[in-house]
């Protein structure tokens, strides 16, 4: 069909569209509950937000393509009537699955390869506890400061630990001392393990420039253990545009808001931890018009806290920090917290009732899934018996990452009688050995536990309605009669205890934003309020404050409020009511990421680092090795190309067209008090910016 000719255009996403006959983007979120998608059309961006259609399906975490699939159907009949499936030129999809697996301490089974490193490297950045009981391998290796090496590469103790523990890991991570001076090491070691196991690895040198080598190990881990994830998302997002017939390029939203092709993400998935929250923070900005306003992005695992500063996210330089691991990935400026809709309703032996920080399914979607499980929480009702684990149900959450060989016997009984669905806690943890299989399968994230959440609270109370109310109605009252804790007493009505989840909520939530807002403030972490600042916080935040108190407490948020995602017309309100500011909940709050996901352009950076290692020796230390000049300009001047067309090759493997190129020299110099001037190193920097590539 012969189209006219149409007039170029811009709009206020700074994309150059023509007037008629404009393409459609196609934005999806995958969530820990919920996945999103949205019909864009960048044509009404500046009207009505762009939106066309929106639609929700419950996330599948066993099988991702269930749930893309039911809301991606739900919103294909409500393409314009003169519009079809050829007309989506672009799919792009961000995601919280990386952030929540960090959260939660889940991920895939990965060995860790470390040159040069000595053990007690493992006691530093938290790498010990990352790893948990996956295997560390530390071999000779690795490089000096100044890029040469400090010993040989021990190829065969490489060779002997790939080999051993192939059979049992789903990844592998590589990181060396000084990899970033001199990354020879870290690419050996990446081709042994690709030649002999074809297994997906990652080297240090490739997520970062920076020093610090227990936090590049980390890093590496971190995005090891994330690759089967992202993989089987990807995988699911493919098959579904396959099946649908759009032939369109796929992008993911990486952690600072920018967009990258799907295949460049597969390498590097640890930047897409904070996905979510980034292309919440782009999402917001589009759609409520505000350029300076904390944005709370409540899911239903997390709640992530950031800052909008002149229409832009506030990046974090240092690296962003997710679940307690302080990570190398330039990201959003975001404080995560683990409070959500499906948060676990709990009693916590020090600090009494507690929401989070881990999820759970709600009893009231398990049984909308699986009508069975009433039947189960009727009988449990009904028995007058103490019961252990009453109300609690495990269920698969995910395919194995690793194979059958990666589950001990005790494991594998449990996987097998999970086959057919949940199954209540009672009948499966019948000794502590079994209690000690379930919590390793729940900490590799391959099964759920299902139990009261707020979400469950809501229904009872009526804020909620999609799912089974009188699943939730026998959640509260199995909860009622659990054990008794000294720090907590029960209430005697399930309303009562439904409202105490809900008031619980509010005031976790009031907390987790002002603790965000005082860290940006002061740098004052929680465990530094002391028992006064923790009062204070306390009586600002309650619904009320006792006539006879001496004093008042009253906090105030100094800046707006944005809330986005589906649960927050149930509690934000009154949050912002007790932060005494403003709230914004803009249109399409509850699918603000995937609008967020269509919304973003394509960044990508490049750097390399010149050091002097002696006098009259400039050495240039590049993402290949190092090489040495005479002359620091010339030096610099073959830095400056060299990063230029990395980050250009870059921006444009990852998707972006009529790219632009800044160039940045950072000298670090000490000045003695005579006047001499000691050269330090230098560090030159390319940014590559462009719009997504579209369809033709």
């Amino acid at each position: 069909m012969l189209r006219a000719p149409c007039k170029a255009a811009t709009n206020r996403l700074g994309w150059p569209f023509l007037e008629r006959d404009l393409p459609i983007l196609l934005g999806l979120d995958t969530g820990g509950t919920y996945t999103d998608a949205v019909l864009f059309d960048p044509a009404r961006a500046d009207a009505d937000g762009g939106v066309i259609a929106k639609a929700k399906a419950l996330t599948t975490k066993h099988d991702l393509a269930i749930g893309l699939t039911g809301a991606v159907e739900a919103i294909l009949p409500h393409l314009p009537a003169n519009r079809g499936i050829a007309d989506i030129a672009m799919v792009s999809i961000s995601t919280t699955l990386a952030t929540n697996a960090i959260v939660e301490k889940h991920g895939a089974p990965i060995c860790l390869i470390l040159m040069g490193y000595d053990a007690k490297a493992l006691e530093r950045a938290g790498l010990r506890q990352a790893m948990g009981g996956d295997p560390v391998v530390m071999v000779a290796g690795g490089h000096k400061p100044t890029g040469e090496p400090q010993t040989e590469l021990d190829v065969a103790a490489v060779r002997a630990a790939i080999l051993e523990h192939a059979p049992k890991v789903a990844a592998f991570a590589v990181s060396g001392y000084f990899s970033v001076r001199n990354p020879a090491h870290e690419i050996a070691v990446r081709a042994l393990v690709r030649e002999l196991t074809g297994e997906p690895v990652t080297c240090g040198h490739e997520l970062t420039s920076k020093l610090d080598a227990p936090r590049r190990a980390l890093t590496a881990a971190l995005n090891a253990r994330l690759i089967p994830q992202l993989q089987q998302l990807v995988q699911a997002v493919e098959g579904l545009l396959a099946r649908k017939g759009i032939k369109a390029p796929l992008m993911v939203v990486k952690g600072d808001g920018s967009l990258i092709k799907s295949d460049l993400a597969l390498t590097c998935p640890v930047e897409t931890i904070l996905s979510g929250p980034a292309a919440s923070l782009v999402g917001a900005r589009h759609l409520a018009g505000e350029d300076d306003i904390l944005v709370s992005d409540m899911g239903g695992t997390t709640t992530d806290i950031a800052m909008l500063r002149g229409g832009r996210p506030v990046l974090n330089k240092e690296g962003a920090t997710v679940g307690g691991w302080k990570t190398m990935v330039e990201a959003v400026a975001v404080h995560t917290y683990g409070l959500g809709g499906d948060s676990e309703v709990r009693i916590d032996d020090h600090h009494g009732f507690m929401v989070g920080p881990r999820r759970a399914v709600p009893l009231s979607l398990l049984a909308t899934q699986f009508p069975s499980v009433l039947n189960v929480l009727r009988a449990q009702d009904a028995n007058e018996e103490l019961v252990p684990y009453r109300g609690q149900f495990a269920l698969r959450q995910r395919p194995l990452d690793a194979g059958r060989a990666s589950l001990s016997v005790g494991q594998l009984e449990l996987w097998d009688k999970l086959e057919q669905g949940p199954v209540a806690l009672a009948d499966l943890l019948y000794s502590p050995a079994m209690q000690r299989h379930l919590g390793r399968l729940v900490d590799r994230g391959l099964v759920a536990i299902s139990s009261m959440t707020p979400s469950d609270a809501a229904h009872v109370l009526g804020l909620q309605g999609h799912w089974n109310r009188e699943a939730a109605e026998l959640a509260a009252r199995q909860f009622l009669r659990r054990p008794t804790n000294p720090i907590w007493k029960p209430p005697a009505e399930v309303e009562q205890l439904c409202r105490d989840v809900v008031e619980q909520v509010v005031r976790q939530s009031g907390e987790v934003i002002l603790d965000a807002a005082i860290r940006e403030t002061s740098g004052i972490d929680p465990h530094h309020w002391g028992q006064l600042g923790r009062d204070v916080i306390r009586r600002s935040l309650s619904a009320t404050q006792p006539a006879e108190a001496l004093f008042v407490s009253e906090l105030k948020l100094n800046a707006p409020l944005a809330a986005i995602g589906a649960p927050v017309g149930s509690y934000y309100p009154e949050i912002a009511k007790r932060l005494r500011t403003r709230l914004v909940i803009p249109p399409h709050a509850d699918v603000c990421n995937a609008v967020g996901a269509v919304a973003g352009g394509v960044l990508q950076r490049a750097t390399a680092t010149i050091t002097q290692p002696q006098e009259g020796l400039f050495r240039a230390h590049l993402a290949t090795g190092i090489k040495d000049f005479v002359n620091l300009e010339e030096a610099a001047r073959y830095c400056s190309d060299l990063v230029s067309a990395e980050a250009t090759s870059l921006a444009t493997r990852a998707g972006a067209v009529e790219i632009q190129v800044k160039t940045e020299r950072a000298d670090k110099v000490f000045e003695q008090p005579t006047g001499l001037r000691i050269f330090i190193e230098s560090t030159i920097a390319a940014t590559a910016f462009g719009r997504p590539g579209l369809a033709a």
